[in-house]
């Protein structure tokens, strides 16, 4: 099974960090991986992604025109992903942030409030974290424990002080899936 996934956001939302997050954990896992990320002037405020690619056999090209999956964390990413998402694909958009009004009916949107639920457990840095625990709960790429433990294993030392909340961020992320509010496909 191969898995493409593109993670979206302004510069400084964790976008890149969680597709390097969710790249790690599956090399650790054995699979074959790719992560492209996009810098230059999005880490100025501009909308920020990457592209993760996971597959239990190599990879012929780490391009991707239409994801399977997309989490959008805010609203220029959920405008500029919604049209290229493949047919039956996953939107895990930010509803905190994204108003964009969606008008595909042949993808799954998952509202899940990624900024309020980043500020209850007391970070706003921990958005990444909820929505790729959201996607976690959809989209069987990779179990939570892979992640948790790539967690574990290549968050900066920088970083180290939020370990244990990224992993409660990721919790809340599943939680909020199970229950959010899905545009049918």
């Amino acid at each position: 099974m191969t898995y493409d996934i593109i993670f979206s956001g302004f510069g400084g939302q964790g976008a890149l960090f969680a597709g390097q997050l969710l790249a790690y954990a599956a090399m650790d896992a054995g699979r074959f991986v790719t992560w492209i990320p996009s810098y230059g002037p999005e880490m100025r405020g501009g909308t920020a992604h990457c592209t993760v690619i996971i597959s239990e056999e190599e990879i012929g090209s780490p391009l991707v025109r239409n994801p399977s999956t997309v989490i959008a964390l805010n609203n220029p990413s959920a405008e500029k992903y919604e049209p290229l998402l493949a047919t039956n694909g996953y939107l895990f958009y930010n509803s905190s942030l994204v108003s964009h009004p969606f008008t595909r009916r042949n993808i799954h949107a998952l509202a899940i409030p990624g900024s309020t639920a980043a500020a209850e457990l007391g970070h706003a840095k921990l958005l990444n974290m909820v929505l790729l625990g959201a996607m976690l709960a959809y989209v069987p790429v990779l179990p939570l424990e892979a992640v948790e433990q790539a967690l574990d294993n290549h968050i900066p030392a920088r970083r180290r002080e939020l370990l244990e909340a990224n992993k409660l961020a990721l919790r809340k992320g599943i939680e909020l899936a199970q229950r959010a509010v899905q545009i049918p496909a």
